[in-house]
């Protein structure tokens, strides 16, 4: 039992999907789910179209420098040892770039064939392209197209040992955020509880079905951002949306969900201190004496510790009013 739990809170290693998979797509598609709402209410408050956009640029810079930061070596100062894009904030940028410029100037019906028309874009480069030694179609780690135009796009700037593509998968990214903008709009539409609740259940449902349907021909991988992985870790999280609707928003049970609103009114910081300190270090600092005690659960238990550490601090911050916003 327990190495199956510590299984799930490790990405997969190539096709497949784990518990911890979750987290970036939804990432991803949170950002979405904010389009509609923010977008809607400056539209409607008489700001134009065109005004918007230096907040865009501000947020799509900041969370690219973010990124950067995290997970680009920026802070070395050194050129020669930069990687220009190989970051979950990175891909959020491009994901939300994408997204705002088919949710501002595109009707909604044309929003949802673009959207299908991007992911089926991503699937016909992947048939198609020749990768030198592999050929088209291959979705091994080392013959995948995705991979193959990183090489070349971004050369010496991106991991060398990572088989994480950027590239090609932001056609994918902004997908998964465009699925963030649709529950948006789900959420805003003038209809009653129940309704709005079986429609992000519905759609979650036929997601999830749509990529397991895809997966033979076009496999579940994150590392590479696959449309399925795509359509299938957007329907779990149109799944937690509706979960989270039901109990917070159509039972008001909402008090055991005051640790999510103190993660959530920081999760930028949260997210750049866990990949810039070492909490899992933290973990072993207050963890190291339990391991003869915790046998297979240690890793568990160390991961538990060092997110308690770096939830202390999100705590201290909402209580002090302190919110650092991209």
């Amino acid at each position: 039992m327990t190495a199956a739990i510590n299984v799930q809170l490790d990405h997969a290693q190539w096709v497949g999907f784990h518990f911890w998979d979750i987290v970036m797509p939804l990432f991803l598609l949170l950002a979405g789910v904010s389009i509609p709402f923010a977008f809607v209410k400056r539209l409607s408050a008489g700001a134009s179209r065109l005004s918007l956009w230096p907040h865009i640029i501000k947020r799509f810079v900041l969370l690219w420098v973010l990124g950067m930061v995290v997970q680009g070596n920026l802070l070395t100062y050194d050129p020669d040892e930069f990687i220009i894009f190989d970051n979950t904030l990175q891909a959020i940028a491009v994901g939300y770039l994408g997204a705002v410029i088919l949710a501002l100037y595109l009707p909604v019906r044309v929003q949802l064939l673009a959207t299908a028309g991007l992911a089926g874009l991503y699937w016909w480069v992947m048939e198609t392209l020749e990768v030198p030694g592999f050929g088209a179609g291959d979705y091994s780690p080392d013959g995948n197209a995705a991979l193959y135009i990183d090489e070349i796009v971004l050369g010496s700037m991106r991991e060398q040992d990572s088989y994480y593509t950027w590239v090609l998968s932001s056609l994918n990214f902004t997908v998964t955020v465009m699925l963030g903008v649709f529950a948006g709009y789900l959420l805003r539409m003038n209809a009653k509880q129940t309704t709005k609740l079986l429609a992000l259940s519905v759609a979650g449902a036929l997601l999830i079905v749509a990529g397991l349907a895809w997966n033979p021909v076009h496999p579940i991988i994150k590392k590479i951002w696959t449309g399925s992985f795509a359509l299938f870790s957007g329907g779990l999280c149109y799944l937690l949306l509706a979960l989270f609707y039901l109990v917070i928003d159509v039972w008001k049970f909402s008090i055991w969900a005051r640790w999510l609103i103190i993660i959530g009114a920081n999760s930028i910081f949260a997210y750049v201190a866990w990949h810039t300190f070492d909490f899992k270090l933290i973990g072993d600092l207050f963890a190291d004496g339990l391991e003869p005690f915790t046998g297979d659960w240690y890793p568990f238990v160390r991961y538990t510790i060092a997110f308690g550490v770096l939830f202390v601090i999100l705590w201290v911050m909402y209580r002090k009013r302190f919110f650092i916003k991209v």
